[in-house]
């Protein structure tokens, strides 16, 4: 069995998704294999990965399509591995990002989830540090300088308050993943919540700051998009936190549970599209912004 699956829920710009192969088959660790799950009907792409002729690639396409919840839950079912990356269809592995987490586990064999170094690129490529990723590092992020274990009621905290992980980077130990996979009913906040599912179970996380190895891609949001700013996200947003914030403090987890009740980066980010909103004229997505920014 191979050491590390890296799974890659697709759908969308096929571009983007063949250079996210390629980073990964350009790893320098040898000892993994990449899944493609095909969410969407983009044409030629059966053929693009039938023509690599590489065995450490799976390709299979969805009969019908899933969505991304139900798509992330199938990716999680086939894998195998003892170590499992679900990375976006966008975004990059640096040549040494699966031999630096290798070494990370090596040194704190039992973390549940590792996080390697990130940087953030744009839709062309260019490292970029806007103001959700600064927030991310000033105000969320625990300070770390090389390695450092985290778990329990203290990261529950933390990232209630403002997830500032990258997701897609995350390396995560196969066997408790497979056990507790995304929730139903999110499509918005399941990483967070399967973040903090694994934290209940006593699962813990080693953020390894050593070398940047993944490039995560955050696209600029249009302003020309109407959903964009319609605040409907942050619904599914407040049901969450208000279900979990219960969940904490009914474990005794009480700095978390408050943590969830005030969200407070989930507010700030409504208050950052709240303009946006007001400029296309959609007042009741601004009343939606305004209502989850302000609590009211």
């Amino acid at each position: 069995m191979t050491a590390f699956d890296v799974m890659l829920p697709y759908y969308g710009d096929v571009a983007l998704m063949q250079a996210a192969v390629r980073s990964v088959l350009a790893q320098d660790d040898p000892d993994f294999r990449l899944t493609v799950v095909d969410d969407g009907r983009e044409p030629g792409v059966p053929e693009w990965f039938a023509a690599l002729g590489d065995d450490r690639v799976r390709y299979l396409r969805n009969e019908r399509n899933l969505g991304i919840t139900a798509n992330f839950q199938r990716c999680v079912e086939l894998s195998r591995a003892d170590h499992v990356v679900i990375m976006g269809c966008d975004d990059l592995m640096h040549p040494g990002y699966l031999s630096a987490v290798r070494a990370a586990l090596a040194a704190h064999p039992q973390a549940g989830m590792v996080q390697p170094g990130v940087e953030v690129i744009d839709g062309s490529g260019a490292v970029v540090s806007g103001l959700v990723d600064t927030t991310k590092r000033r105000l969320y992020a625990p300070s770390v300088q090389g390695r450092r274990l985290l778990g329990g009621e203290e990261l529950a905290t933390s990232v209630l308050r403002g997830n500032w992980l990258y997701f897609p980077s995350i390396c995560w130990r196969g066997e408790a993943l497979r056990e507790v996979n995304f929730r139903d009913g999110l499509s918005v906040i399941q990483d967070l919540a399967l973040v903090v599912d694994l934290l209940e179970r006593g699962e813990q996380l080693l953020v390894d700051n050593t070398a940047t190895v993944f490039q995560y891609r955050r696209h600029a949001v249009s302003e020309s998009s109407v959903q964009a700013f319609s605040g409907t996200r942050f619904t599914e947003a407040e049901r969450y936190f208000a279900e979990v914030a219960e969940r904490m403090a009914a474990r005794g987890w009480h700095r978390a549970a408050a943590a969830a009740r005030f969200h407070s980066a989930s507010r700030l980010h409504a208050l950052t599209m709240l303009p946006g909103a007001l400029r296309r004229g959609q007042r009741d997505g601004a009343r939606r912004l305004a209502r989850h920014a302000f609590g009211r």
